[in-house]
């Protein structure tokens, strides 16, 4: 897969994923809404990690910066 996530998308997935967290574990949180943000939170930890969102893909979207080959 092309990666199409650039370094400024990736830190705010994560820092999203790190508030909920924060929200939950502080009970702010819970129940079905826990849920849905957690699986929320996963996702986000993993595209950052792997650089590609999948619903960038059909729209042809990338945050990346444009390299000159």
């Amino acid at each position: 897969m092309k990666k199409n996530m650039g370094s400024t998308d990736r830190i705010i997935r994560i820092a999203v994923a790190i508030l909920i967290a924060v929200l939950y574990f502080t009970n702010t949180i819970s129940g079905t809404l826990a849920l849905i943000l957690g699986a929320f939170a996963i996702i986000f930890i993993i595209t950052s990690f792997i650089s590609v969102c999948p619903l960038y893909m059909p729209f042809g979207i990338s945050t990346r910066k444009k390299t000159i080959e």
